[in-house]
């Protein structure tokens, strides 16, 4: 799976409808197509399910028996659970389809709906959270290297992603130029950084350097 793509049978599909029909139906779809698949009826399950560690998006009723989908995703956001959401009902408005998409729904499909357009959402939001994933991935890597520097390599990088000169940080430190090269030849390889521009979108990952605009 790359960047730019997810693959449904590297993923999970969580499919929410009170509807037993829909859920079989949308569960034999799924599964067809390689992907796990979990069903629950109500918004409450949802908010007792364990999200998997693995690509995944959720397939959510807006209109369930006790709280709605809608009460549903407002949690997951407030939960800061970033799991993509693609809302399908058969009683669709247009206030109900901007409060879905103001926070943060992928899709809206009104029911009835082809398979293609559902399968075609579900692609897009498995994609997003792959990505997401490679990202966060992507950014501990970043974190667990910076915490193999010394205490000076921190400084040294500090100021180097800042745009500081070598005899400026040399200055500042009150050490000379060629310890101030040798520390920045560390910092490099421990942050396995292979030019300065790297180091430095590293540095504003991690906070230590403001983002240019």
């Amino acid at each position: 799976m790359g960047p730019a793509t997810a693959s449904l049978e590297d993923s999970t599909v969580v499919v929410v409808d009170d509807d037993d029909q829909v859920r079989q139906a949308l569960s034999s779809l799924f599964r067809s197509l390689g992907s796990d698949v979990v069903t629950l009826a109500s918004a409450a399950e949802l908010q007792q399910y364990v999200f998997p560690d693995r690509t995944c998006c959720v397939i959510l009723d807006v209109r369930l028996r006790g709280a709605s989908g809608l009460d549903a995703q407002a949690l997951m956001v407030a939960r800061g659970n970033p799991v993509p959401v693609i809302f399908i009902t058969g009683h669709g408005d247009i206030p109900m389809t901007v409060t879905a998409m103001k926070a943060g729904a992928e899709h809206f499909l009104a029911k009835p709906f082809r398979e293609q357009e559902l399968l075609d959402a579900v692609h897009a939001a498995l994609t997003k959270d792959a990505a997401r994933r490679a990202r966060d991935r992507q950014a501990e890597g970043v974190r667990v290297r910076y915490e193999s520097l010394t205490p000076r390599e921190r400084e040294v990088m500090a100021k180097v992603s800042a745009g500081w000169l070598n005899k400026q940080i040399a200055d500042q430190l009150g050490i000379s130029e060629i310890t101030v090269k040798i520390h920045r030849a560390q910092v490099m390889r421990k942050m396995e950084a292979d030019s300065l521009a790297m180091l430095v979108v590293q540095a504003q990952q991690l906070g230590i350097c403001p983002i240019q605009i």
